[in-house]
């Protein structure tokens, strides 16, 4: 009797669900035009608060930085590159952002996150948004991959270096009533060859904040933002023959943005406006939405276009006598960096000047 209710169920409730969405669908859409112009007109201040931007040193997390820095917030910016952080700070500082706090720090590292959610705390006295910039890309075939040293780096940065900061600064965001500001991807959704770790630490964070939302209810805020292809870090120069070469093996790349793509500054407007609405979820560019559809309802049609893809896809490189490639992976967004990454020293500047 159990199989033959859940093999009916399969018939039934599909197409009946389908049919229901249909004719729900006009008005879920004028409702949410409702919701969306509501919180426009009581969208957050951000003026004197804080927010605190992980992977703050260069591409999505330095716009970030910078489309807060325009509302007036104060500023906690956070990276392993501590020279990058401060050319960040003084560029934050001419857009209108008030105090800006530099820490190097490495997100994936507890004791790191705890430390600057503290100096944070001590500097400011609160904590209002922290934003979850840090992303790393890949552009390699699972099997193709010479190095599995790299596979736990991927996974920690992309998923820990989420989770940790989240850990330190919920209850300061509890008090606050605060946001948690997430950086994902359409890979979350929609698996993308060539993209296996990352796809997966991502869909693992997105996931996360989920079910994040339903434990810390109404007291915190949580924005997950989700981006397609997009280009790379604005401002750049011309690439080293080094740089275009890594360019071809990974995600990221160093000048303009993919064909199709948007520009990285255009996304991190998105995601502040998003943030200070207090949207739920932010996703650019909008259209890759439909693929939801396909994925539940005709997944065949992404894997014939995935083998299509593949097929006309040009060989990489591969490292000779193995079969495989040399595994590089870079920032999402950034110029592309050999692994691994040179240890950090810790640095706390507190600097004394406010923009005007």
């Amino acid at each position: 009797m159990e199989r033959v209710l859940t093999a009916l169920m399969d018939l039934v409730v599909p197409p009946a669900s389908m049919v229901m969405l249909a004719f729900a669908w006009p008005t879920l859409s004028f409702l949410r035009a409702l919701e969306w112009a509501l919180k426009a007109l009581t969208k957050e201040d951000m003026r004197g608060k804080v927010v605190l931007v992980t992977g703050a040193s260069s591409a999505i997390g330095e716009q970030v930085a910078y489309e807060y820095a325009r509302r007036g917030a104060n500023l906690v910016l956070v990276a392993r590159r501590e020279h990058r952080l401060f050319a960040v700070r003084e560029n934050a500082r001419a857009l209108g952002a008030g105090h800006v706090l530099v820490v190097a720090a490495d997100v994936v590292r507890e004791d790191d996150c705890g430390r600057l959610v503290a100096d944070t705390i001590s500097y400011f006295g609160q904590l209002d948004h922290l934003v979850n910039t840090v992303s790393l890309g890949h552009d390699f075939l699972f099997e193709e991959a010479g190095d599995t040293a790299a596979f736990p780096h991927l996974m920690d940065i992309n998923f820990w270096g989420n989770v940790y900061p989240t850990y330190a600064a919920l209850p300061y965001l509890r008090q606050s009533h605060g946001r948690v500001v997430v950086n994902a991807s359409v890979d979350t959704w929609l698996p993308m060859p060539r993209m296996s770790l990352y796809s997966a630490a991502k869909a693992a964070v997105v996931d996360f904040y989920e079910t994040l939302r339903y434990e810390v209810k109404d007291e915190v805020g949580i924005t997950v933002a989700t981006h397609g292809w997009i280009g790379g870090e604005p401002g750049a120069g011309t690439e080293t023959q080094a740089q275009a070469q890594v360019q071809q093996w990974t995600k990221a790349d160093t000048a303009l943005p993919a064909p199709g793509g948007q520009a990285v500054e255009e996304y991190a407007r998105a995601v502040v406006d998003g943030a200070c609405r207090g949207d739920a979820r932010v996703r650019r560019p909008g259209w890759y939405d439909v693929f939801h559809v396909f994925r539940a309802f005709a997944p065949d049609v992404l894997g014939w276009t995935f083998r299509l893809l593949l097929s006309t896809a040009p060989a990489p490189p591969t490292v000779a006598g193995t079969g495989r490639r040399a595994l590089v992976v870079a920032p999402v967004g950034a110029p592309a960096a050999a692994l691994p990454a040179p240890p950090v020293r810790p640095l706390i500047e507190y600097p004394a000047a406010v923009a005007g």
